[in-house]
């Protein structure tokens, strides 16, 4: 008894000292962020919902069939056939329903079973590979690959989680979906020198003539999840091992002195044509997929390579003082270096890198790894991201920490804000992640609704809007919103069972998909993740000042906001 009673002094002891300290509530950002009502998560529930619901009736209504809505023009978009070489829209666009196929996995996450079910039948009876069409391989598998296969298992999974979800007379036609386009996407790997695809594909004729030898790591490297699922659906290990033939490649070329990739790489020689190494475009799935490939398949080599990679991350790319909460210094942030010497490269980070984030609290809260500040370091990185949307009401492409001010000044409605916003509430509960949900909302409706959807902002400085409503908004943005507030989900109450490929489709945890039957060591059962969320003796796995007061101190908040020119030091918040 002695012990419990010392234990839980020891856990309880930082936060009765802060309690004390901050008694009196004189501390503006403890006045604005400290509390959240029931009462206002579930207008913010509700919000996302109708979010969500607003842009997809809108798609249905102004553009289905195609693959994306306009939303000013309240039209549909399909791929440029006028211009064969607009990869900004073919990369994406392949005249396959992208936008509802994108949706699926989140209308049965929010229990619309109905139309869920409405939507898939859509899917099977519109959704046509078979067409002359040159997309990228990346985005093929992650948007509509992933999507496939993530509807799939929650139709066929007999606990029913979400609820019946499953059409009638289902006959597996999504996983035959999936089947013939990976097939399809297949020769991308033939006749590469190294084993790293092509980066597009036609989906008639295979590899255009005229392809360039040249891919990005992320590009190529973000392809286990989706085509690792599919093999070991069909029992066929093909897929599977042409996408962990090219993460070997990839590790094959990395720099032999600092450990890290280049963001471009020739698919033939193995040359890095980009040196830039960093956690953004070009980079940023493919750290994140080494590690989710382990949790999902719990192969040993994926989490050596994740492990090798982030330490590897920390030495070179980790700027400012050493912790996010002590000290002095510049704030902590990750820089891109130099791959062959994790030399300064430049001085922006761009909008994905936010989602690096939502890894460091997987890596620390799925994995159960015992990784110096992982947390804290999420925390600090989120907040810089926070700062920028405060300023701007969106994150532009790329932002120059230096000058304080944005480089590239479009936002697409990207969600790796919202997701690492999304998975650091999950990871501490702190009612902070609420407020910082709420501004994303209020900033949304404010400035890129219209009529029709939601538009890209062209310009994040004037909110000029730009006519484009990407798939991604309703199968990423808008869902990591919607299960940010809702609690009760089946997906947060079982988050140790789930995983998010990098296009925000859930893929469950089973042992069915942890198992190679082609392998003869397949009988071998592999070790469970651990949530260390149940882990309720271990009070300095989630630090308590981060759980239950503000996730960064006061002054080190009021320093990132100072860092990106949101407040000059005379400013601070308003209640």
């Amino acid at each position: 008894m002695i012990y419990y009673i010392s234990l839980l002094l020891f856990c309880l002891a930082p936060i009765i000292g802060r309690k004390f300290q901050y008694s009196g509530s004189w501390d503006p950002y403890e006045k604005k962020y400290g509390r959240f009502s029931e009462a206002e998560r579930l207008k913010m529930l509700q919000t996302s919902r109708e979010m969500f619901q607003f842009g997809y009736d809108s798609y249905m209504k102004y553009a289905f069939p195609e693959d994306e809505l306009n939303p000013i023009d309240c039209n549909g978009r399909g791929p440029d056939y006028y211009d064969r070489s607009n990869i900004n829209i073919n990369d994406v666009l392949g005249d396959y329903v992208l936008t509802l196929v994108d949706s699926l996995d989140t209308l049965a996450i929010m229990g619309n079973s109905s139309e869920f079910q409405n939507a898939v039948n859509l899917v099977i009876e519109y959704l046509d590979f078979d067409k002359d069409n040159t997309v990228q391989v990346f985005e093929a598998t992650i948007r509509v690959l992933g999507s496939l296969l993530s509807a799939h298992l929650i139709i066929i999974d007999r606990d029913k989680p979400f609820g019946d979800m499953r059409p009638l007379d289902y006959n597996n036609e999504l996983l035959s979906l999936a089947h013939d386009l990976a097939a399809r996407l297949l020769p991308a790997f033939d006749g590469t020198a190294t084993g790293v695809p092509y980066p597009r594909v036609n989906l008639q004729d295979g590899v255009p003539t005229d392809c360039t030898n040249e891919t990005c790591t992320a590009g190529a490297g973000t392809l286990s999840l989706e085509f690792g699922v599919l093999s070991r659906l069909l029992e066929d290990p093909v897929y599977e091992s042409k996408a962990r033939r090219v993460v070997k490649a990839l590790w094959k070329y990395r720099s032999n002195v600092t450990g890290l990739f280049g963001n471009v790489i020739d698919i033939q020689t193995g040359e890095w044509k980009g040196i830039m190494s960093g956690l953004g475009a070009g980079l940023d799935s493919f750290y994140e997929y080494l590690l989710k490939s382990y949790i999902l398949f719990g192969e040993e080599e994926d989490f050596k390579m994740f492990n090798e990679t982030y330490e590897s991350i920390k030495f070179h790319m980790k700027r400012g003082r050493t912790s996010c909460n002590n000290g002095n210094g510049n704030p902590p942030i990750y820089v891109n270096v130099n791959m062959k010497t994790g030399d300064l490269l430049n001085n922006w980070v761009d909008s994905l890198q936010a989602a690096w984030s939502g890894v460091q609290v997987s890596a620390h809260v799925l994995v159960s790894l015992v990784l110096n500040g992982d947390i804290e370091e999420a925390i600090c990185c989120h907040a810089l991201y926070y700062s920028i949307w405060r300023k701007y009401d969106a994150i532009p492409e790329r932002y120059n920490w230096h000058l304080k001010a944005p480089d590239v000044k479009f936002y697409p409605l990207r969600p790796e804000f919202v997701e690492s916003t999304y998975f650091l509430y999950q990871a501490t509960k702190n009612p902070f992640y609420f407020h910082v949900g709420r501004d994303i909302i209020n900033s949304l409706n404010e400035h890129t609704r219209t009529d029709c959807g939601y538009a890209t902002v062209h310009d994040v400085i004037t909110k000029e809007l730009e006519d484009r409503m990407e798939s991604f908004f309703l199968s990423e943005t808008c869902k990591y919103l919607y299960l940010l507030f809702d609690k009760d989900n089946h997906v947060n109450k079982e988050a140790s069972r789930y995983v998010f490929t990098t296009e925000g489709h859930i893929l469950p945890i089973t042992r069915k998909l942890r198992q190679k039957v082609w392998s003869p060591s397949s009988d071998i059962t592999v070790s469970p993740i651990v949530d260390t969320r149940t882990n309720t003796t271990n009070c300095e796995s989630i630090s308590s000042s981060s759980r239950y007061f503000l996730p960064m101190e006061s002054e080190y908040l009021e320093q990132m906001e100072l860092a990106v020119g949101l407040t000059d030091s005379t400013d601070r918040p308003n209640s």
